[in-house]
């Protein structure tokens, strides 16, 4: 089974050998991404930011946490997580969440036409903890409170509008969010231990001030079959939203989220793996599991926010681990991408493409300090295939 047609396709999943033979009989499930050559070759050795590249790609530091923002007047904010893009005439806009608590919010970056920072402001204050996130088709960024019933605010990235609440979305430690424009969805993570995986579905598309939040219901194996069931009461008071479903499925710290071509995966930190749901069969299962490589040589640990590019690549950042964004490729194999040196104790956290496709954004929440002042927000540059 090959990918390119999931993400374009799908990456991904549980074998029947590898399980116990706990598929369904019939059912096309992938084996689960293995390590190999990455498309783009070995690292190389770390640049003047300690990063290290394969041939061909450079970085640069955009932004630093409590520091002006290079050609504005404005101070870059703390802790730096989950991240966006967006178009803005002939140059783009990035986005990025604060994870601190209290005063959170967001943040974004302006770009020109030839990357040059024109602009830097915030888009979202006095929140707390805003971990990661989602872009939304009508260029909205829903900046998620990870924080325990929290909220999901929406905000605007080009700085004309005001951030509004979006309650209706359920109140609990939110991660990130993907929105599926196919079923006029927005999937949404929980940071719990024992925490969910939810859809909010709006009375109108486009809007979300109101709607129906609903959990994914399924059985405790790691494939299978999905449905889906409405949260009674969305406001997580007095019972939490994710233990009023009976048979909803817990998973072990829910973190980064993306959508495409029918097809969601999301990420648990707990377990250090990528599930992938098909939307179209209504089937759940495995894309990744660092407890699946033979020889405990798992090149991604620390699993956390995840992006995808055109070309079908899942870019997934590490939390821990050894730095690196790894991506698994359409025919599901796994190589890191890039390491960051000299951050032990920090993150990587809001890998974003550009518009174009031939810029990466992300940030080292706590930079070379381990502290939240300590952030670093980079730009890599390179020839990304298509």
């Amino acid at each position: 089974m090959e990918r390119r047609s999931f993400l374009r396709g799908a990456v991904i999943g549980t074998s029947a050998a590898a399980f116990g033979g706990t598929l369904m009989r019939g059912a096309a499930y992938a084996a689960p991404a293995q390590p190999g050559a990455g498309p783009y070759g070995a690292l190389g050795a770390a640049d003047a930011n300690g990063i290290l590249l394969p041939a061909g790609f450079t970085s640069r530091i955009v932004a630093r946490s409590g520091q002006t923002v290079p050609g504005t007047s404005y101070t870059w904010h703390n802790a730096p997580d989950g991240g966006a893009c967006y178009a803005d005439g002939t140059g783009w806009i990035y986005v990025s969440n604060s994870e601190i608590n209290p005063s959170g919010g967001a943040s974004a970056l302006r770009f020109g036409a030839t990357g040059t920072v024109t602009g830097a402001y915030r888009i979202l204050s006095n929140t707390r903890q805003n971990c990661a996130g989602g872009k939304t088709p009508w260029n909205t960024w829903l900046s998620c409170e990870e924080v325990s019933l929290g909220y999901v605010y929406e905000t605007d990235p080009y700085g004309v509008n005001a951030a509004v609440r979006r309650d209706a979305m359920g109140r609990f430690k939110h991660e990130a969010a993907a929105a599926d424009p196919v079923r006029k969805v927005v999937y949404l993570t929980e940071d719990e231990t024992d925490g969910c995986f939810y859809r909010f579905v709006p009375s109108t598309w486009g809007n979300l001030s109101s709607g129906t939040l609903q959990v994914l219901k399924a059985g405790t194996a790691t494939s299978g079959s999905f449905t889906w069931q409405n949260v009674p009461d969305p406001d997580g008071s007095p019972t939490t939203t994710r233990s009023q479903v009976s048979g909803a499925k817990k998973f072990s710290g829910g973190e980064g989220c993306h959508y495409a071509d029918d097809k969601v995966w999301f990420t648990t930190k707990g377990d250090n793996r990528l599930w992938q749901l098909n939307l179209t069969n209504s089937t759940y299962e495995l894309a990744y599991d660092d407890s699946l490589v033979p020889g405990g040589a798992a090149p991604l640990t620390g699993v956390d926010n995840v992006t995808g590019a055109s070309s079908g690549d899942l870019y997934v950042a590490e939390d821990g681990g050894n730095m690196e964004i790894c991506l698994i490729t359409p025919d599901d194999t796994v190589a890191p991408f890039l390491r960051i040196t000299g951050q032990s104790g920090s993150e990587i956290t809001g890998p974003a493409f550009s518009p174009d496709g031939t810029r990466l954004y992300f940030s080292s929440q706590r930079g070379t300090s381990g502290s939240s002042s300590g952030g670093i927000t980079y730009e890599v540059t390179g020839p990304f295939r298509a």
